[in-house]
């Protein structure tokens, strides 16, 4: 099972110094990737009203995700980056999938796209998208990227896509670059079961918001069950924990990873946001205690 790191948007500050020494720490303590989350903007919440305004607001930095992570593979060498989650359906796909090659390829292979279709409206307002077909729209997304970083020359026509006799150069390492999806949030951990059968038709693998016990456990067997209604083998279609530490002590952190375990997860990514750490260095030390504590 590979652990991940998840860099601690909106607590990091803006010095692309304590960025780099992020990178190379969770690197040289033996993390498997960096797991990056994505907000274009954020919302004045004395204007506008969701519980995730309390995490994700104006106040608040959030590197763009693409860009550092073009950052993060010129200063590491061997730990995986993800986009955990990029929402697709409020950026433009083609040029999505120009920067996600150009990051695989720069990285030399260590991509991996999680995307979703995310829950603020302000966002897509402002970006000129369509909150409300976002789902649909964004398998067709997949789509278009996947035969983008497969074919030198690409001809597509579709319901919201249309490119004619052209292709992105350099194509990436991956052909295709592995597409996971995320699926729910800390405040609604509640899935659709449009968004479980989506996953299991098209996702390489998903990224839920749940905890790995009774609840998380019959998701998962959904998943698979769909998997198999879509003539998939279910054990391709991959899963990626999630394990928050505010809050928690040791025994617990051990606790979810062998439910996790249990579960046949690929993924692990650790969040130690939200615990009310105030410096990069008490993020280090605490990314430190639980790959020690779970290694």
């Amino acid at each position: 099972m590979k652990l991940g790191a998840i860099f601690p948007q909106t607590e990091i500050g803006r010095d692309p110094g304590e960025i780099r020494e992020f990178a190379q720490a969770v690197e040289g303590m033996g993390y498997d990737y960096i797991f990056i989350a994505d907000h274009v903007l954020g919302a004045d919440a004395s204007h506008h009203s969701h519980p995730a305004y309390a995490m994700y607001n104006h106040e608040k930095v959030v590197h763009e995700s693409m860009t550092t992570l073009g950052f993060l593979a010129g200063i590491t060498k061997t730990v995986g980056l993800t986009t955990g989650i990029l929402i697709l359906p409020q950026r433009q796909t083609v040029l999505v999938a120009k920067q996600a090659a150009e990051v695989d390829l720069l990285s030399g292979g260590r991509l991996r796209m999680g995307i979703g279709v995310g829950w603020n409206e302000v966002e897509y307002q402002a970006l000129n998208q369509n909150f409300h077909n976002r789902g649909r729209r964004s398998e067709e997304q997949i789509e278009v990227m996947r035969a983008l970083w497969s074919q030198e020359v690409v001809d597509f026509d579709g319901r919201w896509h249309r490119i004619t006799h052209a292709g992105i150069n350099p194509l990436p390492v991956q052909r295709p670059i592995p597409v996971w999806l995320g699926a729910g949030s800390p405040f609604f951990p509640t899935l659709p079961e449009a968004v479980l059968r989506r996953i299991a038709r098209i996702a390489d693998g998903w990224c839920p918001n749940f905890l790995p016990f009774e609840e998380g456990r019959q998701l998962v067997a959904q998943v698979q069950d769909y998997a198999k209604e879509a003539g998939r083998d279910p054990s391709t279609v991959g899963l990626e924990g999630r394990l928050v530490i505010a809050g928690k002590q040791p025994e617990d952190w051990l606790a979810e990873m062998k439910g996790w375990e249990e579960l046949d997860a690929g993924f692990v990514c650790v969040e130690t946001r939200r615990g009310g750490l105030k410096s990069l260095d008490q993020h280090i030390d605490a990314f430190a205690r639980v790959k020690e504590t779970v290694s």
